[in-house]
């Protein structure tokens, strides 16, 4: 019978299961303050690979690399109502920059209160939008593209690591542009940037589309997302792109003078994707056994673990295993070099090899003397552990016929991981709902792992589409996207009985 690393299943109990990944795989840790984490070399090595493969894309694009201050006067804020009313609940606030001794207590000095309170970066759209007002006189200065790497604060009630962290790391970027078409072509640009990525690179299927009115980043005229599917059948925002009209251009002053001389108000966008992304990855790809990291992201792709038994041959063994990882590392894959680990720690061979079926390395090596004197390697493959018996699936392969064939291998878990994915995505989408009594039939008789619905509506707003999303509360439902190759509509929208005008994909979600 097959013993599974983790004693947790996501079958009994899938946020558990979540939990017990990121602590055995060494992904996070609590860090002591409330909603914030550590992340761990692991955790945190995979989070570089992102952050380095998307920074790629971002600046192939036109846009380049900026910085802006954590701190943001509270008075940026009060220039755009509904972009504070969004966030109010989330922003931590500093109000003294000092501490002072109260015996044996340090307490805040009531005499170092700041003459106007400073709000912790909870997104920057307000701080950059004042910079674009500086930056931009002219149609010549336009378009203003640009990107930072941060982190952010948003001081959540319910917190859960990679997910929804009262601190969290990100990019965010921000453009502004001489037109409505212009920037509407560049928050779909990104859109696809981030659709691809996700697939492409996390091996993370999705679906790229429109968010409702009620849905929408605060003060945006249109918001779009990128929806991926968790195992539990709930949906993940892996990323958003924004059209944000002239709404913070009005607000902050970003005007320009254009070709006939005429006094404009700039278009400007924002977009972001953060760690979060980690945590979509883990509920992907992840099982009973652990991680599984796509090889695309993994900081190693291929782990070396050798047999050491404190005997004479240990030498002999560590050699081999130490040119077995030199002609690795020449190699490449995905076109970079080839990412390898040799782990000389102290563990037991066991306890090692387990280790890494935890973290999820695509490939791990175990080389023993006998392996040494045959010139072969045991061979695990991580998105493929057990054979059909349910005994470990460790190949022993002649080493000079695998080094050559691990870049194919490499690419081959890549795809099968997506493919694996992207099976259960779109085979765990419902259609065909004719009316609102059949979806709380439906949520009655899969309580779950229901998957999503699409189904067809009329495209509600104000107080229609209020009374829509109570509706939907009750089934704990919300609204994902509508989505972009969404097929045309043929009937009625299934919450008002009006003629149907698009698609919609609905599901409960992180």
């Amino acid at each position: 019978m097959k013993k599974n690393a983790l004693s947790t299943t996501r079958e009994n109990d899938f946020a558990g299961w979540y939990q017990q990944v990121i602590a055995e795989a060494d992904l996070a840790e609590e860090s002591g303050v409330r909603g914030c984490m550590i992340m761990r070399p692991w955790g945190y090595g995979i989070w570089e690979r992102v952050q380095y493969l998307m920074d790629q894309r971002i600046k192939a694009t036109g846009h380049e690399n900026c910085y802006f201050p954590l701190f943001i006067p509270l008075s940026y804020f009060a220039k755009e109502a509904e972009h504070v009313d969004g966030f109010a609940k989330e922003m931590a606030v500093v109000t003294h920059h000092r501490l002072m001794k109260d015996g044996d207590d340090l307490v805040v000095d009531p005499d170092a209160k700041l003459e106007e309170p400073l709000v912790v970066r909870p997104t920057s759209e307000t701080v950059i939008g004042t910079a674009f007002a500086r930056w931009v006189q002219s149609w010549r200065d336009l378009p203003v593209m640009i990107n930072q790497w941060a982190n952010v604060v948003r001081w959540e009630m319910r917190t859960r690591m990679f997910l929804r962290t009262s601190e969290f790391l990100w990019q965010e970027g921000h453009t502004a542009h001489a037109s409505r078409d212009e920037a509407m072509a560049e928050t779909l640009n990104i859109l696809e940037m981030y659709r691809s990525f996700s697939e492409d690179v996390l091996a993370m299927p999705v679906v790229a589309g429109e968010k409702p009115e009620n849905e929408r980043f605060p003060g945006a005229d249109a918001t779009y997302s990128i929806e991926a599917m968790m195992q539990d059948g709930k949906a993940l925002q892996a990323g958003t792109s924004h059209f944000l009209g002239q709404t913070f251009s009005n607000a902050q002053n970003i005007r320009f003078q254009d070709k006939e001389g005429e006094f404009q108000f700039a278009y400007t966008t924002s977009w972001g994707t953060s760690t979060r992304l980690i945590g979509g990855v883990i509920m992907t790809h992840g099982d009973d056994d652990g991680m599984r990291v796509p090889p695309l992201i993994a900081p190693y792709q291929v782990v070396i673990v050798p047999m050491l038994r404190d005997k004479p041959e240990d030498e002999e063994v560590l050699a081999y295993c130490k040119a077995l990882a030199k002609d690795i590392a020449g190699l490449r894959a995905f076109d970079e070099p080839v990412r390898v680990k040799l782990d000389v720690s102290g563990a037991k061979t066991q306890t090692k090899r387990w280790s890494w079926v935890k973290k999820g390395a695509p490939v791990i090596l175990e080389i023993g003397p006998r392996d040494m004197v045959d010139n072969k390697v045991a061979m695990i493959r991580r998105d493929a552990l057990y054979q059909d018996s349910g005994k470990l699936d460790t190949k022993f392969l002649a080493k000079d016929e695998f080094i050559p064939e691990i870049p194919a291998l490499l690419t081959e878990i890549q795809t099968s991981m997506h493919s694996e994915a992207n099976e259960r995505l779109r085979n765990n989408i419902t259609r065909g709902f004719d009316d609102w009594a059949e979806v709380e039939r439906f949520y009655e008789e899969n309580k779950k792992y229901p998957g999503w619905l699409e189904v067809q509506w009329c495209k509600a707003t104000g107080d229609e589409l209020e009374a829509i999303e109570e509706r939907l509360k009750k089934l704990k439902l919300t609204f994902r996207n509508v989505p972009i190759d969404g097929a045309p509509v043929d009937g009625s929208c299934i919450f008002t009985g009006q003629p149907a005008v698009e698609r919609i994909i609905v599901g409960k979600a992180y």
